[in-house]
């Protein structure tokens, strides 16, 4: 009865206002997750960086007919740990994938824990090879171009349309709810440029307007960190990235 209300909540708040208010499902000091859609949720976790202090970082997760996939694993073991068992023991869902957008470790991090349980993950020819380069955990198959996955009877296209913060990012769109998890490569409202070390600063919008352009009907926007939006997190990361020329 509780998930109908919500889903009918939700139908009725896109005649008003395109972003839904989330509500809080699960909440401890290394993991937050939050309802966004009738399927889809973020889950937040937290990592220490040298250069931007305790950062929060998003993942996605999309939940149908008993299945669930999870987009970018938590920042750690410990809080991927908790996910599984949130999914697992309280949802009473299977885990049919992890899928990891880039290769940093906000990405990633938690990995292992998601082959232990040996749940399968996905992720880019491109990630798949960054990552091993680095040391970090693997994702185990890999895709070229573009991926679709499904959770019940839901799918999620995944799909690489450019570089931008790192070469290998990609987008996933779950068309039944009109999200997208943009990822590292989108940002929120107000935020910073953020990490460049790995970036592609020149393609950056250019790979923004191909996302618009490849999924019209977007209309709730997942970043990497911060908070959740609609388009116009889209249209601020492009032009934060646009060229500046000088007259």
């Amino acid at each position: 009865m509780k998930q109908f209300l919500f889903n009918l909540i939700f139908l009725l708040s896109l005649w008003t206002n395109p972003i839904f208010a989330q509500e809080t499902l699960y909440n401890s000091e290394t993991l937050h997750i939050e309802q966004i859609s009738p399927n889809t949720f973020v889950h937040i976790s937290y990592l220490n960086t040298n250069d931007f202090g305790k950062v929060d970082c998003n993942g996605m997760i999309v939940m149908n007919d008993g299945e669930a996939l999870v987009f970018d694993t938590p920042a750690n073991e410990e809080a991927s740990l908790e996910l599984i068992n949130w999914l697992e023991k309280e949802q009473k869902v299977k885990i049919k994938g992890v899928i990891a957008t880039h290769f940093h470790w906000d990405c990633l991090g938690g990995l292992n824990e998601f082959h232990t349980k040996g749940i399968p993950s996905y992720a880019s020819d491109k990630t798949i090879k960054l990552a091993k380069a680095a040391g970090y955990p693997t994702p185990e198959n890999g895709f070229k171009k573009k991926l679709t996955l499904e959770a019940g009877d839901l799918t999620v296209i995944n799909q690489f349309l450019g570089e931008g913060h790192t070469k290998d990012n990609f987008v996933s769109y779950v068309p039944a709810d009109k999200v997208l998890f943009g990822g590292c490569m989108i940002k929120a409202l107000g935020a910073g440029e953020g990490n460049l070390e790995d970036a592609n600063i020149a393609d950056w919008s250019k790979t923004v307007l191909k996302v618009k352009s490849t999924f019209p009907k977007i209309t709730v926007v997942i970043p990497g960190h911060g908070k959740v939006g609609g388009t116009e997190l889209l249209d601020y990361t492009e032009g934060m990235f646009t060229p500046k020329f000088n007259p």
